[in-house]
């Protein structure tokens, strides 16, 4: 027996979650808060996406939709195109060549690991703007940036976490 239309949509639907879920993300990341300063600090929502995606359903976020995720990010972001994508492919592709590593293991070891990941992405987005800007960008951005990605994490690990065990489970 064939499955119904609504069988079919939500099957797509929950195809799709990851997707949407960081095109949310990005797009609540350029929201003005009207906060001095905020926008050059704010936390990389996607990145934290990209990266619990890619532990427990690298399946549903292929390679491409986190291109095109990153080259949106750059977009509404005004950063030079592909900076994000670059960073985001990385990122993507170092966590899923430790999948295997990170499957099973405590919250702490999770956000460790996504430490050193967000570590490295925003040390190689801050030189690859540097260079295309040809010009030094301010250090203590990236920082803070950087800092606020990390007290964010688990908050947002933990929604994931949430709506992984309520829409996805059956996958």
């Amino acid at each position: 027996m064939t499955p119904g239309l609504w069988q079919r949509m939500d099957l797509l639907a929950r195809q799709l979650t990851p997707v949407m879920l960081t095109l949310v993300l990005v797009i609540i990341n350029v929201i003005p808060l009207h906060i001095p300063g905020f926008s050059r600090v704010a936390p990389l929502l996607p990145l934290m996406a990209i990266y619990h995606w890619a532990i427990y359903r690298p399946h549903l976020l292929p390679a491409y939709a986190v291109f095109l995720i990153g080259i949106l990010q750059d977009i509404l972001t005004g950063t030079p195109i592909g900076v994000n994508a670059f960073v985001f492919l990385l990122a993507y592709g170092a966590v899923l060549s430790q999948k295997s590593f990170f499957l099973g293991k405590s919250f702490f070891i999770l956000w460790l690991g996504f430490s050193l990941i967000a570590a490295v992405a925003a040390v190689i987005s801050w030189m690859a703007i540097s260079l295309l800007n040809v010009t030094l960008v301010e250090p203590k951005t990236v920082v803070f940036q950087y800092l606020m990605t990390l007290g964010f994490f688990p908050a947002v690990a933990w929604a994931f976490l949430r709506w992984q065990r309520a829409f996805l489970r059956q996958d």
